[in-house]
């Protein structure tokens, strides 16, 4: 049976979804993107700050599940620009100590107009 995460420390959902599922010793993330939960705002204007935020987010939606970063499998990531992919992978690289599997995409544009967003497979 599925167990539907939620944290107040990620955001929350911008649509009919949820924050994680837990599922089959998985943890199945939603993409996060860079709201501070607590204001509930896009603070930062940098690939550099957003990607904190987002790691943060991550990192927190996680260890709600009863997981961590350091037991992600996979992830998927997605820039608003490729040209931001080096300033963005030495935040990820941080936290992504583990070096789980990855994909990294361009896209056209993320919710809220973001620059970076990172959903995220893990362990339970």
């Amino acid at each position: 049976m599925a167990e539907v995460i939620y944290t107040k420390n990620a955001p929350d959902a911008i649509g009919p979804y949820s924050q994680a599922i837990k599922v089959n010793g998985l943890v199945f993330t939603s993409g996060q993107i860079a709201i501070n939960p607590e204001t509930g705002a896009v603070e930062a204007d940098t690939i550099e700050g957003q990607t904190e935020q987002v790691m943060k987010n991550l990192k927190n939606l996680l260890e709600a599940a009863g997981t961590s970063i350091d037991k992600a499998v996979k992830t998927v990531c997605f820039l608003a620009d490729m040209n931001d992919f080096a300033a963005f992978n030495a935040i990820y690289g941080k936290y992504f100590t583990s070096k789980p599997a990855r994909s990294c995409v361009a896209v056209k544009t993320l919710p809220k107009n973001v620059l970076c967003e990172v959903e995220v497979i893990a362990e339970a």
